[in-house]
């Protein structure tokens, strides 16, 4: 989950570092770290916390190297501090290496090169590989570092990706993939190597992602891809459909509300690119545009979805969607446990994993066991894979023969929000697009639900311009408050659960998401004057439940705040505090009800006084296990 970003080329280095990994701050922001080689020396200069630390401990110590490497920390070995942070170091302070991932068998390792006297000043696994490279370079036959890295890696068991350069090769730059994302950029005599792509797209649009098992040799003259068996590979570029624009803050003080404000025209794109634009004259089966073969949906049988946090949540909205409309069982499961417990093997079963970077650990592992598994099967058996992400270029892209982008484009914030939204949207499109081929509903029930659809953007505008003042006036109420509860029933419980964790993410404000109906099973035991209850009601099929369900917590003196359409006089009569959303049908509703819940942790967090974009522990990317 840490970020790291490597250049070689004719500019100052130290500059370009810090820019890149201000750009990759979102992976991890526990400490950071740079190093160069200047004048024969590797000079590395680290710092606890958030990156502005590093830059002023630089300023006074700044050299005009032309290459260098640098690394933005989520903890995983050793506790966020100096001597733990990277780039670490062979003794000799001749060797320097930054990583993303964890090295499984970094203990063994430690011990051997104890044993060959080196001795270690941090709890990290990452420190033993500049270690072992330097004790590569003395004692085998070793011509270069290159070969030296690439017998290194032969060494590590686990998921990584690594920047190494070195004093005595101070024309040279070694990036390592082993599954963890890892991409280089080619520029006008320089180059570049970062964990995601937005460290890069200011100084260059033509980049190449390595794959597991390759090593990537720059220089000044170009750049040298292999095998970890050392065999030279051909590789090309590809050009970034990237704008430098999309990474910044456009006028908003927070990157995620500057997110939410985008919501409305990534359901826009999601329209564009998932429907056919001529709704009036629809002569093919089906008016979805999701570019999905035939063979996919063939005798399907059932559906299991894998994901993690907020792209588990758009899933339990999918299962509804994909039941209700289409009649094919859906099971969601999170990722990390369904690597280990995964359910039995079921013919004519279609796995979909949710991964808004293309890059989570769990989701991808829990992909590459299924397919493993149903590979040797009867032809029924035989894995079939669809990807969601926001990332077609990521590691989900490359694993997985058929996609689903969701538009979203570049997400800053940690704290997903319209990446959650263009989930949804994949989730309607593809749960449409079986009920049309499959014919589980009758046609003008699915034609309404698409014109529906397309009226959701305007309707997300209003409802954002009447949320904004409402959510920033209940958050001066409700910044001290410490435990909140949300409701939720049918296709709105997802919603729930989201809304709960964007406050737990992000204001550090302990909450939980229930079925409304579950509420007197236990969890209203936990309600009194100082837990306010958010509840959402839209009205439809358990629009008369949530309303009982609310009234069961009123009576427990719980603050009573409703996420409920805007000329809803029921509702207006029991809640404490309205948060009014635009009329919209039940089914439609998940992409309106998330916004103020968006809005509300928001500004419980601002008004508290705590970094919004990058809340404390968390990172955007989880790339380990």
């Amino acid at each position: 989950m840490c970020g790291i970003v490597g250049y070689i080329g004719t500019q100052a280095a130290t500059e370009i570092l810090l820019s890149g990994l201000e750009k990759l701050e979102y992976r991890g922001y526990d400490s950071a770290g740079i190093a160069t080689v200047w004048e024969g020396e590797v000079n590395c200069v680290r710092a606890k916390g958030k990156l502005h630390n590093l830059r002023s401990k630089l300023e006074p110590v700044a050299t005009p190297a032309q290459i260098g490497i640098g690394h933005t920390r989520w903890a995983t070995h050793g506790k966020p501090e100096e001597h733990n942070a990277h780039p670490h170091m062979d003794m000799a302070m001749r060797v320097a290496v930054v990583q993303n991932g964890i090295i499984e068998n970094y203990r063994d390792l430690r011990e051997e090169l104890k044993q060959k006297g080196h001795q270690f000043i941090s709890e990290t696994d990452t420190e033993v590989i500049p270690h072992l490279i330097a004790e590569l370079l003395k004692t085998s036959s070793s011509s270069s570092l290159l070969e030296a890295v690439r017998q290194a890696v032969n060494h590590l068991e686990g998921a990584f990706a690594l920047a190494v350069i070195s004093a005595d090769y101070p024309d040279e730059l070694i990036a390592v993939r082993q599954q963890a994302p890892l991409v280089i950029g080619f520029g006008q005599g320089e180059f570049f190597c970062a964990s995601d792509t937005p460290a890069i797209v200011s100084h260059t649009r033509a980049v190449l992602s390595l794959e597991n098992g390759e090593i990537a040799r720059l220089t000044p003259l170009g750049v040298e891809i292999y095998n970890f068996a050392g065999d030279r590979l051909r590789k090309q570029p590809r050009m970034l459909n990237l704008n430098p624009t999309m990474v910044e803050k456009q006028g908003f003080k927070h990157f995620m509300l500057k997110e939410i404000y985008e919501q409305p025209g990534v359901v826009r794109a999601s329209l564009e690119a998932y429907f056919n634009s001529d709704r009036s004259s629809i002569d093919t089966p089906s008016p979805v545009n999701l570019g999905l073969p035939p063979k996919l949906y063939s005798d399907l049988e059932q559906i299991h979805i894998v994901a993690c946090g907020t792209s588990w949540h758009a899933a339990l909205v999918g299962k509804y969607l994909i039941e209700q409309l289409a009649g094919i069982s859906t099971q969601v499961h999170y990722a990390s446990e369904y690597r280990y417990a995964p359910s039995p093997l079921t013919p004519n079963t279609l796995i979909i994993g949710v991964t808004q970077s293309g890059e989570t650990a769990d989701t991808l592992a829990a992909l590459v066991m299924e397919k493993e598994r149903r590979q040797d099967k009867e032809p029924q058996y035989q894995a079939r894979l669809l990807g969601i992400t926001n990332r077609p270029e990521s590691s989900l892209g490359r694993m997985v023969p058929d996609m689903i982008n969701t538009l979203a484009g570049i997400e800053i914030g940690v704290a997903a929000t319209k990446t959650f939204v263009a989930q949804l949207m994949a989730f309607y499109a593809l749960a449409l697009d079986l009920a049309y081929l499959r014919q589980t509903a009758a046609k003008e029930t699915l034609e309404k639900i698409i014109n529906d659809l397309h009226q959701i953007p305007q309707k997300m505008e209003t409802t954002l311009a009447s949320q904004e003042s409402l959510t920033e006036h209940l958050a001066h109420e409700f910044a001290d408050t410490q435990d909140f509860i949300f409701l939720g029933r049918g296709i709105n419980y997802p919603i729930a659960l989201e809304g709960a964790l964007k406050l737990k993410e992000i204001s550090y404000i302990h909450a939980e998401g229930y079925p409304a109906g579950e509420m007197k099973h236990g969890p209203i035991a936990l309600l009194d004057a100082k837990v306010p209850v958010v509840a959402i009601a839209v009205p439809g099929n358990v629009y008369e439940k949530v309303l009982s369900n609310s009234q069961e917590a009123k009576a427990r003196d719980s603050r009573l705040i409703g996420v409920t359409p805007v000329k809803d006089g029921e509702a207006a009569e029991i809640f404490n505090d309205l948060l009014p959303v635009s009329d919209v049908d039940e089914l439609l509703s998940p992409i309106l009800t998330v916004v103020p819940l968006q809005l509300l942790a928001y500004h419980i967090a601002a008004r508290r006084g705590l970094d919004v974009d990058q809340p404390r522990n968390l990172a955007k990317s989880v790339t380990v296990e």
